[in-house]
């Protein structure tokens, strides 16, 4: 390497992490100080009124809820999902992958729509099944309930977990799992017992990283349910609306989301690092 190579490789190393910091700090940084800023307004009585009101403790329930059943179905059908991807051929898994990233680009509004066209009362899925004998009512309805936004969440939540899980199943060894089928053990108990503990970092990952995702996603369950579903995203819009604008309020809720956000992360990497060392 030459000396000017030299100095590039050296300036990177110093300096390289500035454009990162400066986004970071503007971004983030500022934006989580404006919010502390407000939240801390009047001594911090946004917190005590948070603290003290029946109807955040229940939108904390629920949200805690709807992230964790829409965490917990997204790993269970994303996990076989990636299994069948890293079985596949290259020609065929390109395919696959493609059609795994479609739901990844659209937004919360359009999945939202999109099952309400296919599930909600006059959806084409509630008519065909009007026509074996369902009630249209009951099954239309479903999806303005809690059950209808784990589904619709599911929805887009399956492919991430998918395509966080399929390169650390491709890249598993397998000789530990065949060296079990070769001493007896079944298909499923080889496994849970080798397979599954190896990966279970990453899916300790995967499981806290989308229900974290969903603890916080708002425009799915604004267009679906509207404020119906007592949640605290949909609690801080209705703070932020125009009838009640109540900015240091809303400011303590976003602060209690993304402390909430941040737990489930952190014990996601917690648990894989315990499982690591």
């Amino acid at each position: 390497m030459d000396v000017s190579s030299m100095r590039e490789a050296g300036l990177v190393r110093r300096f390289g992490a500035v454009p990162a910091g400066l986004l970071l700090a503007l971004f983030f940084a500022l934006p989580l100080g404006a919010l502390v800023v407000s939240a801390g307004a009047d001594h911090g009585s946004a917190f005590m009124r948070l603290a003290q009101d029946p109807l955040v403790i229940s939108a904390f329930g629920h949200s805690l809820a709807l992230a964790l059943g829409a965490g917990t179905v997204s790993l269970a059908i994303g996990l076989p999902l990636a299994m069948v991807l890293a079985a596949q051929s290259p020609e065929r898994r390109r395919w696959l992958l493609a059609m795994l990233g479609v739901p990844l680009a659209f937004s919360g509004l359009v999945i939202a729509y999109g099952f309400i066209l296919a599930f909600g009362r006059a959806g084409f899925v509630t008519s065909l099944l009007a026509h074996i004998g369902a009630d249209p009512a009951s099954v239309g309805s479903l999806i303005y309930t809690t059950a209808g936004l784990v589904m619709a969440y599911a929805y887009y939540l399956i492919p991430r977990v998918a395509l966080m899980l399929f390169p650390a199943i491709a890249n598993l060894d397998r000789r530990p799992l065949e060296a079990a089928l070769t001493l007896g053990a079944s298909p499923l108990r080889a496994l849970i017992d080798v397979s599954l503990r190896e990966l279970w970092p990453s899916i300790a990952a995967a499981w806290c990283l989308v229900t974290s995702i969903a603890l916080g996603t708002y425009g799915t369950a604004l267009a679906l349910a509207g404020t119906q579903i007592n949640i605290l995203p949909l609690l801080m819009y209705l703070k932020l609306s125009d009838g009640q604008t109540d900015f240091p309020l809303a400011a303590a809720l976003s602060l209690v989301l993304t402390a909430g956000c941040t737990c489930v992360l952190a014990l996601g990497e917690c648990l894989a690092r315990q499982r690591r060392n």
